[in-house]
């Protein structure tokens, strides 16, 4: 009986051996980031701009953002914007490692009866090897990132912008 309860579980442990392998084999996906960094001003009327961060690899691989716009409907629900507010993919980086950022501006007609449109991005990051995507994550817009380039004011960072 105690053979055959040391046998069962000696099977138990070498089936979970994979499952366990595999798990330490996934690492985690690179940190990632967007904000709002540019939101209707006086130099950019009508104007969203969204601006993504990725971290590179351990190995080389080239990194691609997409950029979209998302508007809040009448019931408080986020909703993509299906004409002129997808920039594509863009490569914006080819290495391994370190922090890489790129952003894109979207410009809007501001609503005819008032009220404004209330926008946000979502940002997909993708990091690519051989032409293969080994990596994928997205973001939506938040606050808290100052500093990031082409934001008007300098210092810009939001998770949403109102265009009147």
């Amino acid at each position: 009986m105690r053979l055959l309860l040391l046998v069962l579980l000696t099977t138990a442990v070498l089936a979970a051996l994979p499952a366990v392998a595999e798990t330490a084999a996934r690492r985690p996906v690179p940190e990632v980031w967007a904000t709002v960094n540019l939101c209707d001003t006086v130099d950019y009327p009508n104007k969203i701009g969204i601006r993504g961060n990725m971290a590179g690899l351990a190995r080389r691989t080239a990194m691609f953002m997409r950029f979209r716009v998302q508007f809040r409907d009448l019931n408080g629900r986020w909703r993509t914007v299906t004409v002129g507010a997808d920039s594509g993919w863009k490569r914006v980086a080819i290495g391994r490692r370190g922090q890489h950022d790129a952003g894109w501006t979207f410009q809007f007609k501001p609503p005819t009866a008032g009220g404004a449109h209330v926008l946000r991005g979502l940002v997909s990051f993708q990091w690519r090897r051989s032409g293969d995507v080994v990596e994928r994550a997205r973001a939506y817009t938040e606050e808290g990132h100052p500093g990031t380039d082409g934001a008007d004011p300098p210092d810009f960072s939001a998770a949403t912008c109102e265009i009147a």
